[in-house]
């Protein structure tokens, strides 16, 4: 399973708001958005952090990707 942020950096181009701005507003560590910029996972009171600091749901910031080659259950 992958998830892809792709959402979240479209929306923060959307806003002119850069990923430092984000980082400092929502108070999330610098670690945290190096595991965004690589579509890594991140724990789930950041994503609410995100989401309430942009005004968005989930969905909006981001992806689930399935990966190739693995059966859906």
């Amino acid at each position: 399973m992958a998830v892809s942020y792709k959402r979240l950096w479209i929306i923060l181009a959307e806003k002119e708001m850069s990923r430092a701005e984000l980082r400092k507003k929502a108070e999330i560590a610098p670690n945290t958005m190096t595991k965004l910029s690589k579509n890594k996972y991140v724990a789930m009171p950041i994503l609410d952090k995100i989401c309430r600091t942009l005004g968005t749901d989930y969905g909006d910031i981001m992806e689930y990707i399935p990966e190739k080659g693995k059966k859906r259950v």
